[in-house]
């Protein structure tokens, strides 16, 4: 067999695995969601879409869970390759309970596309503020944020501290980070060099065994599948590019001097003992550095806490509510 035939034999083998490997992992989804047995199937808890129209004109989908009692208005920002159906417990567990703002980051979930050049978290915290200024104009309000939406919330304070100090009366900052990312998270320094090369082939390959790889690195070692199966569903929606034009945010980032800014409301910090990605050490330097924060350390969960041990989580965000709502009266 000379050179080109060898080539081509080995090509065609490998769209053969890639291929019968597709077909495996899809089946093994189908049979995940089937044993879920859930009440409400994720993805399925919405409201009518609201389109708010960013400072450089991108489109975020927004959604708005009202309630008989507006203030104070608690608006959730996911994490990074995630999407608003990453609040689907607290969102259950709270409506009607206080007016709820669902946020799709930019690139994220139903929003529109931006790009690397459009993709920084001083974007992602212009979005928030113009969120802010559509959907919640007036009172006070609470600002839950997971991962990357924790980051976005603390860029917001640096870039707009008197938003803060006239508006903010609440933050809860789940499995984030203010900085200091790729000395403390061995799951992002074995990403980012992938991130950097990314290609069709990555774009490809990551729907193999995408479930196994979210297991070990994005949940505790005890979580339950169908939030491992939860996870994975909303990562595969977000495409290789979208990581990519987003990881330069945790390089380098320095997020301390929103500290302060954040120390004038009500602020709660939630972090799970396996979490890989935002480590609790990272957690515990954001309740040092801001005054009077309530560290809520989750036994054994990963980073997708909001899943894994969700009934905590919720009652952590309703003690903030029940706190602002003392100061309102």
């Amino acid at each position: 067999m000379n050179r080109t035939a060898r080539i081509a034999a080995t090509a065609g083998a490998f769209v053969v695995t890639g291929l019968a490997a597709t077909v495996l992992n899809g089946r093994a989804q189908s049979a995940r969601r089937l044993r879920r047995g859930e009440d409400v199937a994720f993805g399925s808890v919405h409201s009518t879409p609201v389109v708010v129209t960013a400072a450089d004109g991108v489109s975020l989908n927004v959604e708005v869970d009202e309630a008989d009692r507006k203030t104070p208005v608690v608006v959730f920002v996911h994490g990074w390759a995630c999407t608003l159906d990453t609040w689907h417990y607290q969102r259950l567990a709270m409506r009607g309970e206080v007016r709820l703002v669902f946020v799709d980051q930019r690139s994220h979930g139903g929003s529109g596309r931006s790009d690397a050049s459009n993709s920084s978290l001083h974007d992602l915290a212009s979005d928030l503020a113009a969120v802010l200024a559509d959907v919640a104009p007036r009172g006070p309000v609470i600002l839950v944020g997971h991962s990357m939406g924790g980051m976005s919330i603390m860029q917001l304070a640096m870039d707009d501290p008197d938003l803060f100090e006239r508006r903010v009366r609440g933050v809860v900052l789940i499995g984030t980070s203010s900085g200091r990312l790729m000395r403390g998270s061995p799951a992002l320094r074995r990403l980012m060099p992938l991130l950097r090369v990314a290609s069709p082939l990555l774009e490809w390959g990551r729907a193999f065994n995408s479930y196994s790889i979210i297991k070990h690195w994005g949940l505790g070692p005890q979580a339950h599948e169908r939030h491992v199966d939860m996870t994975n569903e909303m990562l595969l929606q977000v495409p290789v590019q979208v990581l990519t034009d987003f990881h330069s945010n945790f390089v380098g980032v320095d997020l301390t001097p929103g500290l302060k800014v954040i120390a004038q409301a009500h602020t709660t910090i939630v972090c799970g003992t396996a979490d890989q990605l935002t480590p609790m050490s990272h957690s515990r330097r954001l309740a040092k550095g801001i005054d009077g924060a309530r560290l809520v350390v989750v036994e054994g969960a990963g980073h997708m806490v909001m899943f894994e041990e969700h009934e905590q989580v919720t009652a952590a965000i309703e003690d903030v509510v029940s706190q602002v709502r003392e100061a309102m009266e």
